[in-house]
């Protein structure tokens, strides 16, 4: 079980593009779709009806909606926060609207948001 708990926790730390690019890799050796295998996943989540409804919203996306006026502001926080390099973080930026970071808590997503916003970029919650 350590080998799976380790697993998790690098995957846990990915950057979106390294996801994608994770996902990719995986279609491409087992002939799947990372789209089908979402869809499978999510027919049972249904099923729960009214109780999964009530649950507060615990993970969250948060996602560069525009640049805004300031893009090289822009482009140097979402590189602070992600990781990635300059031209990932201005293809990003400039790709907008686009997830800057996924599954993140509620008080992190809040903060990052702020951070995107105060660099002047506009980000929504999801």
């Amino acid at each position: 079980m350590a080998d799976l708990a380790k697993l998790v926790d690098d995957l846990s730390s990915l950057t979106v593009l390294e996801a994608a690019d994770l996902a990719k890799m995986l279609e491409e050796k087992w002939g799947v779709s990372a789209a089908a295998a979402v869809a499978v996943a999510a027919g049972p989540a249904a099923g729960g009806g009214a109780a999964a409804a009530v649950e507060e919203q615990t993970e969250f996306t948060v996602v560069l909606a525009a640049a805004g006026e300031k893009k090289i502001e822009v482009i140097k926080e979402v590189r602070a926060i992600t990781g990635l390099g300059l031209k990932e973080a201005k293809d990003l930026v400039e790709g907008a609207p686009k997830p800057v970071k996924e599954s993140v808590t509620k008080d992190e997503a809040e903060k990052l948001k702020a951070q995107l916003e105060k660099a002047g970029a506009k980000v929504e919650l999801k």
